[in-house]
């Protein structure tokens, strides 16, 4: 497998960066996350337009265009041989001085990893059971809207949601209201209502997020954005996650409540 480090394409064990990126040593980095379908990676310019505004909220400088990021895609995919697969594009600010400062990381890093499709047993839509994690998520965070490499709140949410028995885990906010899921968007419906949390709530808007909404729109459906405790979702009429790898999963269980 070939991986993409800074406009060179190198096999995966030869793809390796230093112990001084800030990247590895901070989590000062954005990352994006996108699923490739027939060879292209799927909605390719909402994924970019997150990337460019979490840069520049960053003051982070994007090294290559659009147009030449997504060509370098296009043939890492290519060559790799997945047109249906997992890409990963990771930008750190590099290398720079020791501690917080900023100063000196001029060189930002690229990288562009791929996965294979993890094949479903059974060839069945995934179902999963979600866990209420005990950790919280400030409302009304900017920086939650971008994705950057340190994914610390997620990461301890899935493992409290693992060591219960579940597949992913619930994160409310320091309000006490639904945020999101540790790697997804949750929607819910509520009487004919389908149901999300608001951005202000401390979510990521996931791109796949994005297509759900533009679907139900274009179906008709009423919409609503609102902050709820996790009670609502319990009591509701059904569950669904949101998520770029997935497309959508279906919620059997909520804290052992089918």
């Amino acid at each position: 497998m070939l991986a993409y480090v800074n406009g060179r394409l190198v096999p995966e064990e030869d793809a390796v960066v230093s112990v001084f990126d800030r990247s590895f040593l901070y989590g000062d980095g954005l990352f994006e996350t996108f699923r490739v379908h027939r060879g292209r990676p799927f909605r390719w310019p909402q994924h970019w337009r997150r990337l460019e505004q979490g840069a520049a909220f960053l003051k982070l400088t994007l090294p290559w265009s659009e147009t030449e990021l997504l060509a370098a895609a296009l043939e890492l995919i290519e060559r790799n041989q997945l047109v249906e697969s997992i890409l990963r594009i990771t930008v750190s600010r590099g290398v720079g001085v020791r501690g917080y400062s900023i100063h000196g990381a001029d060189a930002p890093l690229v990288t562009m990893t791929m996965h294979p499709l993890v094949a479903i047993p059974g060839g069945a839509p995934p179902v999963w059971r979600l866990h209420t994690a005990s950790i919280r998520v400030p409302a009304g965070d900017r920086l939650a809207q971008f994705k950057t490499c340190n994914k610390l709140p997620q990461i301890l949410a899935r493992a409290e949601a693992e060591a219960a028995g579940c597949d992913e885990a619930i994160l409310l906010n320091t309000s006490g209201y639904v945020a999101e899921a540790a790697s997804s968007n949750l929607f819910w419906f509520e009487g004919d209502a389908l149901c999300t949390s608001p951005v202000e709530a401390g979510l990521l808007a996931g791109v796949t997020r994005g297509v759900v909404l533009e679907l139900a729109g274009n179906l008709g459906w009423l919409v609503r954005e609102e902050s709820v405790p996790i009670t609502s979702l319990v009591s509701a009429g059904g569950v669904f996650l949101s998520l770029s790898t997935l497309g959508v999963v279906e919620a059997s269980a909520i804290d052992g409540q089918e």
